[in-house]
């Protein structure tokens, strides 16, 4: 049976004191090796040490805004 990808979102976290991002990169290029594609907002792994490049290296997209990830995602990682 084929697998259906899908676009799956990493919006940055909003709640205080809260610094984990819900995707790091070798979850990135698992995903995108599997034929998803994969939205992170500009600065979402900054908390973490991760940096848009470590994303965008792995096969992420990076947004500047959350909104393209809640308008054209299927599945949202917080």
């Amino acid at each position: 049976m084929a697998q259906r990808s899908c676009v799956v979102g990493v919006p940055n976290e909003i709640k205080p004191h809260e610094s984990r991002v819900a995707l790091i990169p070798v979850g990135v290029e698992e995903l995108t090796r599997r034929g998803h594609r994969v939205l992170i907002q500009a600065g979402a792994g900054q908390g973490s040490g991760i940096s848009d490049e470590q994303y965008s290296d792995c096969g992420a997209e990076i947004v500047g805004s959350c909104a393209p990830i809640w308008q054209k995602s299927d599945m949202i990682v917080r």
